[in-house]
């Protein structure tokens, strides 16, 4: 059986292949927020994250999480999640609600969302196996930018899950100390 190599790129075909994207992500997320694909306005009962953000969430806190049984089938579980996320997002600076809300906007708009994710379904539609196949590409990519938006997306979302008491029990943890 053949191997496939994939392509080598030299330090200065990188450097342009990067500059190229972030030109072309910057132009995209331009013209959607000109043509009002996304939305300023948090949603309603948040302080920070929009309804295009919503979606998106749904289908990466399991998929992030993992076969957890407090998660297992459940849309509530889900729904205090982002909730979590939310709160959390509510008492971080502005600047780092814009990042996370730019990369959310990435992630939403149909125009960046194929090619960057390889989701090319709405995020509703999208198997776990696509879910998986994003998560791994963008974790083990070559372009940093990509892996630092995996890291991001883990971070927030875990740190979210497990500040919630009903992901305690299965993890066996008790709670924090009365005091």
């Amino acid at each position: 059986m053949a191997s496939i190599n994939p392509p080598r790129l030299n330090r200065r075909e990188l450097l342009k292949l990067t500059l190229g994207a972030s030109l072309a992500l910057s132009t995209v997320g331009v013209t959607a927020s000109l043509t009002g694909c996304t939305s300023g306005q948090p949603a309603d009962n948040l302080a920070v994250l929009r309804q295009s953000d919503l979606p998106v969430l749904a289908a990466l806190f399991p998929a992030m999480v993992g076969p957890h049984p407090a998660m297992a089938g459940d849309n509530a579980a889900v729904s205090a999640a982002i909730e979590q996320l939310d709160r959390t997002l509510a008492h971080t600076s502005p600047a780092v609600q814009k990042d996370v809300l730019d990369l959310l906007g990435l992630l939403s708009f149909g125009l960046t969302r194929g090619p960057m994710t390889g989701i090319w379904t709405s995020w509703e539609k999208a198997s776990p196996a696509d879910l998986d196949a994003f998560l791994f590409r963008w974790r083990d990519s070559r372009l940093d930018m990509l892996r630092q938006g995996h890291k991001a997306l883990s971070q927030l979302l875990l740190m979210s899950w497990y500040a919630l008491p009903l992901s305690w029990k299965a993890a066996g943890y008790p709670g924090p100390p009365i005091i």
